[in-house]
């Protein structure tokens, strides 16, 4: 080979790289991450301008988060500075060079020690030991469950509102199965705030490691890594450690991680009745989890296959039969949850505020950094229709716009759509590389603001 050949083929190399590495920062990263500020800017000061009796229709002092203003520090300010401090400087170099199970293992950690740090600011009881113990809370119906078959069975009759045995708010917007939970922990020994706040901690920081799973089994490992730092950090942990939303976003998301499993050549189908199963397990969490079909089958289109789908509705239909046989039929509960909703504030919260607002409040969930690393990833779809993390992305997406269209979950969404959340922040791995501490420190900046400025109800 000739020098001149050596230098051509040098520089048609360099080229190449040129034109095909991802940019730092693109007029779409502007425009998304401009505008994604403007829609939360609009929803935190419409309610402040609007009319006294309007904004009392909100039932949300800080709307569109559900909270109110109150600037406060506590315990967890300092750790919570410490942890996204430590998350920005070596999250990235961290996931890219540390051996796989040892990686998972270190940001199921940093998951937990973010979430408790950011729920320390409000205190140990405001702020963990005492959420999940408030008269419209599981807890309050733990101690009256004596006999958990005849609660299934009876457990329809007292969703509607009025009635001397009607259930709190939260058990009767649910299906049974999210009251199960705290009652078998009770029974296991485990009673109290302190254990159920514990369980839905540290079972929500583990969708972080399930959503990393997930990509890996598709094959988009180098994916999974990018997206760590931003999965530990996200804000939405100011929720995790507070609300059982956090639990049932951990629980499906190993549902679709097992799934994504059973896609593998020579997956097991084991792994496949697990997922359905699982993921059957959530829809008797919450009645909005029938969303996540939707990431469900894109994993089966992400992983080019359908071999899993029988075995994996074999699993779900095992579980809903479990609780037909057991007294409690799914259409019954749901329909009477859409009478019950009504008969709550949710009658008068405007859904032409709310519609828009959701979308904030969920932003304020993910971060600004998952509005330009969403146009990023929808923009790798268009180019590659199969690639696993975008195809996951936009089924994320399309489940909170389906609940958000739906109406039927007017404010609270930065809770609500927790189970959705995780697999939008799966984006920001199509963040460049070089970005990735300046977008964490964005995203780590948003979440100590909002925890520290507002004083949440959940």
């Amino acid at each position: 080979m000739t020098a001149d050949s050596l230098t051509y083929r040098v520089t048609v190399d360099d080229v190449t790289e040129a034109a095909t590495r991802p940019r730092v920062l693109t007029r779409g990263d502007i425009v998304g991450a401009g505008l994604a500020a403007t829609v939360v800017a609009a929803a935190f000061v419409v309610p402040r301008i609007a009319g006294e009796q309007w904004r009392g229709t909100l039932y949300a002092g800080a709307a569109p988060i559900f909270g109110n203003w109150l600037p406060h520090t506590g315990w967890g300010t300092v750790p919570a500075i410490a942890a996204a401090a430590v998350v920005v400087m070596h999250g990235p170099a961290v996931a890219e060079r540390l051996r796989w199970r040892r990686l998972l293992a270190a940001a199921w950690v940093a998951a937990v020690v973010w979430a408790f740090s950011l729920a320390m600011v409000d205190g140990w009881q405001r702020g963990f030991a005492g959420r999940l113990t408030d008269p419209h809370e599981y807890l309050h119906e733990v101690g009256g469950v004596t006999d958990i078959p005849a609660m299934l069975r009876g457990f329809s009759g007292r969703i509607l509102d009025f009635q001397p045995d009607s259930w709190t708010a939260h058990v009767s917007g649910h299906p049974p199965g999210a009251l199960m939970v705290f009652v078998l922990l009770d029974r296991a020994g485990l009673r109290g705030g302190v254990w159920a706040g514990a369980a839905c901690m540290l079972i929500g920081c583990s969708a972080v490691v399930a959503v990393a799973v997930a990509l890996r089994a598709l094959g988009a490992e180098d994916k999974a890594r990018a997206a760590l730092p931003f999965l530990v950090l996200a804000p939405a942990a100011v929720w995790v450690a507070v609300s059982a939303d956090a639990m049932f976003a951990g629980v499906t998301a190993w549902g679709v991680a097992l799934l994504a499993i059973a896609c593998r050549p020579g997956g097991s189908p084991v792994a496949a009745v697990a997922g359905g199963a699982v993921l059957g397990v959530g829809v008797y969490l919450s009645y909005g989890l029938v969303l996540m079909a939707i990431p469900a089958a894109a994993v089966l289109v992400a992983g080019r296959t359908v071999r899993p789908l029988v075995p994996a509705i074999l699993g779900a239909l095992a579980v809903a039969a479990g609780f037909t046989l057991a007294g409690f039929w799914w259409l019954d509960g749901y329909h009477l949850v859409m009478d019950r909703y009504y008969q709550g504030i949710a009658a008068e919260r405007p859904y032409v505020y709310w519609v828009w607002a959701n979308l904030a409040a969920t932003l304020c969930a993910v971060g600004l950094a998952a509005a330009p690393a969403v146009h990023r990833a929808l923009a790798r779809h268009r180019l590659r229709s199969f690639d696993p993390t975008s195809l996951l992305v936009t089924a994320g997406l399309c489940a909170i716009l389906a609940a958000d269209i739906s109406g039927l979950s007017k404010a609270e969404t930065e809770r609500i759509w927790l189970p959705f959340d995780m697999w939008l922040l799966a984006a920001t791995a199509f963040l460049p590389r070089a970005a990735a501490r300046g977008w964490l420190a964005v995203q780590a900046a948003g979440t100590l603001l909002l925890a520290h400025m507002i004083l949440t109800n959940w």
